[in-house]
């Protein structure tokens, strides 16, 4: 009997004789008869089932076998295939292949594994011929690479479900990615406002395309003189009011007041006030920065008097001072200037978080000083938790300041 007649009577038999080499390229081959691919689904190499998993050819039989696949990269493998399938696929004829591919998604859209539940969400989160119902399990999803993408980007969230995310996420990112969605409606934007999800805020201000009232933004701006990390997509935002703008320019450090004052498509009399405003700042500032040992003396006297608290400290950062508020800072922490140092250095967003922490100041103070010292982007500063507190705990803390006591030792 030839290999071929003997694949065809008894296609296990068969099979057992073969190495794992051509097991693969039969599990893998589109002209594989369907019978061999039910009896490869069940082999025991992973890399064989593998192969079956990511074949378009297997029958729907091998696909329900792999979806228990004892191996999360065989579902993880064959979770992407399916999902890649839906554009192809007339969901709602409900055709027998259709009926299978939801069938199935829907079970692995339930694995226990995140790995196998994201890579579906990585494939449909653009999708618009997505199922709505696989597309709002995963946006309830509680873990954040399944939820985040389909949040963030999905076309079939309406504005209802986005609104019904932000009431009662699943996740603690849930708010961040829907600030991200491109093109946010003007409700879902005042949601993310009134909330007090700073990071989630924070993103509603960088995201260009999100629609903000006019109204949404005077009230952030009130509240944006407790929030640095605000003040520089305030600043950028697409459109600003003349209200707006002056009320920035009370608050913003002199270096946003320039970008603020550069601004081509505010009123000429609004930017006149603001260049004056910005001239008066600069005539106001100290000629230079002080040296570091003239830095440290200056926060060492404020400490004996009594004076160095936070306002001291926001405001050292709000006129861009480095030198001061680096010693401010390390005369509060009761750490030696070089310690402060090595977290700029090292762009430690954890360790400035710390030090703030160990100073004995707010969060609050976190912000502005890992973008002034650390020169750090929005998308990289630590911001507070959902509850307003410090977003490391304790022991996190303190071992990030003992690391930065002894790394240059």
């Amino acid at each position: 009997m030839t290999d071929a007649a003997a694949l065809i009577a008894d296609p296990a038999a068969a099979l057992a004789t073969l190495g794992e080499q051509a097991r693969v390229r039969l599990g893998a081959a589109a002209d594989t008869s369907p019978e061999m691919l039910r009896t490869l689904a069940a082999d025991a190499s992973v890399v064989v089932r593998a192969a079956v998993a990511m074949n378009v050819a297997a029958p729907m039989q091998a696909d329900r076998m792999l979806a228990a696949d004892r191996d999360e990269r065989v579902r993880t493998l064959l979770a992407r295939k399916l999902a890649s399938l839906i554009p192809g696929v007339p969901m709602a004829q409900r055709s027998a292949l259709a009926e299978h591919v939801l069938a199935t998604l829907s079970e692995l859209v339930a694995d226990e594994t995140i790995r196998v539940r994201s890579a579906i969400a990585d494939i449909v989160k653009e999708m618009p011929q997505a199922p709505r119902e696989l597309v709002l399990r995963l946006a309830y999803d509680s873990s954040v690479p399944v939820s985040e993408p389909v949040v963030r980007l999905s076309p079939l969230l309406s504005t209802e479900d986005l609104l019904t995310l932000l009431a009662d996420a699943p996740a603690t990112g849930t708010a961040t990615a829907v600030a991200r969605r491109p093109g946010l409606q003007e409700a879902v934007s005042d949601a993310i406002a009134a909330s007090a999800d700073t990071a989630a805020i924070t993103e509603l201000l960088a995201n260009r395309s999100a629609a903000i009232r006019e109204a949404t933004l005077d009230a952030l701006i009130a509240r944006a003189a407790q929030h640095g990390e605000w003040h520089d997509p305030l600043v950028h935002r697409p459109t600003l009011s003349a209200r707006a703008a002056r009320a920035l320019s009370e608050i913003v450090a002199t270096q946003l007041l320039g970008a603020l004052a550069s601004r081509g498509d505010l009123d000429p009399e609004v930017t006149r006030d603001l260049q004056r405003r910005l001239q008066q700042r600069q005539a106001e500032a100290p000629a230079a920065e002080p040296t570091a040992d003239v830095a440290l003396a200056r926060a060492e006297a404020l400490q004996a008097q009594g004076k160095l608290d936070e306002a001291t400290l926001l405001a050292a950062a709000q006129r861009a001072e480095t030198r001061q508020a680096t010693a401010l800072l390390a005369v509060a922490a009761q750490v030696p200037v070089s310690v402060v140092e090595r977290a700029c250095t090292l762009r430690s967003a954890k360790g400035l978080v710390s030090l703030v922490w160990k100073a004995g100041f707010s969060v609050r103070c976190a912000g502005p000083l890992q973008v002034l010292l650390a020169r750090l982007g929005p998308a990289q500063v630590l911001r507070a938790n959902d509850s307003g507190g410090f977003p490391l705990t304790l022991d996190e803390m303190r071992w990030q300041l003992d690391f930065l006591q002894h790394i240059g030792r």
